[in-house]
């Protein structure tokens, strides 16, 4: 892979302080992109940064967001822009799951969930595609990359308001792609499986406590056993060379995808 794959690119991410966000933002960084991290939690979100600019490729910034506000999306965007002059990528990526079964789902579940995975990417993808198109179309497309689930194409009736929220996910995909495709802004995603994060590991012991797995790490043995062709689970790591392919030149004709990273799940 060429190391300077991502030179000259400005991106920002969400939820980057750790799981996929961070790794993705390190891994673009050593590909020679600039990153501004978003996240609630700005002391992880800068000892990531801190742990770029240490190894003197990529550049990094931390801001403080709550992504479910417009206006955090917005001066995020903003500090992408004072930081390093104009934002190319968008990589919306926060996220959050808490099971319930369906008839005990309740609105305050189904606010949580639906506001931080699908309000908060409508935002983010709205308030940098306004940055993207006041600074002019460019001999490249602009990229903005959404991370879904294989949530959106399995009913997975432990996690309804997650597989709602991913299916939002996989909406926006296609419907910003078509909005945005006048101002050469692409649209893509990628739908990971079971991915051992921080999100995952906590949703392996609340599936004990709702009662739908009887110990931890269940979740993760039934998975691998009845559902995935490749017979492990996955880690960031599998997941950041398709995130760096989406924000560079080599997807430039794509537009509207949601690619699977699941280990087969999504086949059967």
């Amino acid at each position: 892979m060429d190391p300077n794959r991502l030179k000259g690119k400005n991106i920002l991410i969400t939820g980057a302080a750790r799981g996929m966000g961070a790794t993705n933002a390190e891994h673009f960084a050593e590909l020679g992109a600039n990153v501004c991290l978003g996240d609630l939690n700005l002391e992880e979100a800068q000892s990531v940064a801190d742990r770029i600019n240490a190894r003197g490729n990529g550049e990094a910034i931390a801001v403080k967001m709550d992504v479910t506000k417009r206006e955090d999306n917005a001066a995020a965007v903003a500090a992408t822009v004072d930081a390093y002059g104009m934002i190319n990528v968008g990589l919306f990526n926060a996220g959050l799951n808490k099971p319930r079964f369906f008839m005990d789902i309740d609105e305050d579940n189904w606010d949580l969930i639906m506001n931080v995975n699908t309000k908060a990417m409508w935002l983010g993808m709205q308030e940098t595609a306004r940055q993207m198109i006041a600074q002019g179309k460019q001999d490249y497309p602009y990229k903005l990359i959404n991370v879904g689930s294989i949530a959106s194409r399995k009913p997975l009736v432990d996690v309804t308001v997650y597989c709602t929220s991913k299916y939002g996910c996989l909406a926006l995909t296609h419907c910003g792609a078509i909005a945005l495709s006048e101002h050469n802004i692409t649209v893509n995603g990628y739908a990971p499986g079971v991915v051992v994060t921080p999100l995952w590991e906590q949703l392996d012991k609340d599936l004990v406590d709702i009662g739908f797995k009887e110990k931890e790490g269940q979740a993760y043995d039934d998975i691998v056993r009845d559902a995935l062709q490749i017979k492990r689970v996955s880690y960031p790591d599998d997941i950041k060379g398709t995130a760096a392919y989406l924000a560079s030149s080599d997807s430039d004709y794509m537009t509207g995808q949601m690619i699977h990273i699941d280990g087969g799940w999504c086949i059967q």
